[in-house]
């Protein structure tokens, strides 16, 4: 399961630098932008509820010890 994390944060962490080419930071609320900066933040979103999955684990792993 540790494994699938990691590889599910370095999808989402690709995934965020793609959709960051796309965006026009000139312009970054129309067309092609748009969609990139929604793209960019549900993979943020991503690694982030990956991070606090591992912490909880490692927690919940030290507290049956």
């Amino acid at each position: 399961m540790k494994v699938f994390i990691y590889f599910l944060i370095a999808v989402a962490s690709a995934l965020i630098i793609y959709n960051l080419t796309f965006v026009d930071f000139q312009n970054a609320f129309s067309g092609d932008s748009k969609t990139a900066l929604i793209g960019v933040l549900a993979s943020s979103i991503v690694v982030v509820l990956m991070v606090i999955l591992l912490m909880s684990r490692a927690i919940s792993e030290r507290s049956e010890d």
